[in-house]
């Protein structure tokens, strides 16, 4: 599953405008995380702060194995025995599926990085880390008519690579480490993007063309366009698109209808391997920024709602990705153009 990786900057803070009191001065770095949640849980999603223990198991200076075993990896054994450890293969699956290998990794993990990842999670106690992911999760369930099913946890891990994603929707982590991963932008503003794609999942895959180009276009395009709808148009559709910037968008504007009959051809290719998906390597658009298929499937789900009204939105979990395209009007607006 895609990540969602990049800063927005300036935008009014919905839930985040009460919670962006810093801790008193009286308190420690290792008080402040003492105070993050073990983990939040709104309906079915649950959200697991295992990095709290990550740190916490070096408190004055000395290392609690046990502590590493009963609070980072008991209580996600999933994510560390059935992702991690498949991920990153054979050579290092007991890294992560056996207690010794976690305790291992993680007793020199934290000390040698200790300036870096204070720095990573004093951003995130900076936004009032449990009051984000709670408010955020349950504006979510108020929105979305369809709940889903998650577990995500919160991690510093020793080889990166998924930044935030996950092998189900039992298994997800947001790499606190992950070079391309901001998490205060992550959990206020990526967290939304995220649990659509896992509630339009499990209407995509009832699809027969579920594995097309067009499916993940429109798969990608729709977590964009909720993300708007999510902070109620506060934030700009080019920032909901992959934090484009106004030029970049106005790029695609005005090269829109080239675009469509460039990449039309591929709309039922479900190799993965075709330009609308991987136009960074095959170069078919050499000059366009970010990714087409986001972009076009944001475009493709904005004319469905304009075209259907404000609330139409929800009707895309139960529409397969040719039925959007078809009743969106998108090809009868590129002919006009």
């Amino acid at each position: 599953m895609k990540r969602t990786i990049l800063l927005i900057s300036g935008i009014a803070g919905l839930c985040f405008s009460s919670m962006n009191k810093s801790p008193g001065p009286e308190d420690s770095f290792e008080r402040q995380v003492e105070k993050v949640a073990d983990s939040i849980k709104v309906d079915d999603i649950v959200v697991k702060n295992l990095f709290k223990y990550q740190i916490l198991a070096h408190k004055k200076g000395s290392f609690n194995a046990e502590l590493i075993t009963e609070k980072v990896y008991l209580p996600h054994q999933k994510l560390w025995d059935s992702c991690y450890a498949m991920i990153f293969g054979e050579k290092n699956a007991a890294l992560f599926n056996t207690e010794a290998g976690m305790q291992k990794w993680n007793q020199t993990l934290y000390p040698q990085n200790k300036v870096q990842f204070d720095e990573k999670v004093k951003k995130l106690l900076k936004v009032n880390l449990n009051r984000t992911l709670s408010c955020n999760l349950k504006k979510f369930s108020r929105l979305v008519p369809y709940h889903p099913k998650a577990v995500i946890s919160i991690v510093f891990t020793p080889l990166t690579g998924i930044g935030f994603g996950g092998c189900s929707s039992d298994q997800f982590a947001l790499e606190l480490n992950h070079e391309n991963t901001d998490p205060e932008y992550t959990l206020e503003k990526g967290l939304p993007h995220e649990l659509n794609h896992l509630v339009y999942e499990n209407f995509r895959n009832k699809d027969a063309g579920k594995d097309t180009a067009l499916s993940q276009t429109i798969d990608e395009g729709f977590a964009c366009y909720f993300t708007w709808v999510f902070f109620e148009g506060k934030i700009q559709k080019y920032t909901a698109v992959e934090n484009m910037s106004k030029e970049q968008w106005e790029w695609y504007l005005n090269n829109e209808k080239k675009i469509f009959a460039g990449v039309k051809p591929y709309f039922s290719d479900a190799s993965g391997s075709n330009p609308l998906l991987r136009n960074d390597q095959i170069k078919l658009f050499p000059t366009a920024p970010k990714t087409l298929n986001y972009w076009l499937g944001f475009r493709i789900v904005e004319k469905y709602v304009e075209k259907h009204g404000p609330d139409s939105w929800k009707d895309i979990y139960k529409l397969t990705a040719k039925e959007v395209l078809e009743k969106s009007g998108y090809e009868s607006y590129i002919s006009s153009l």
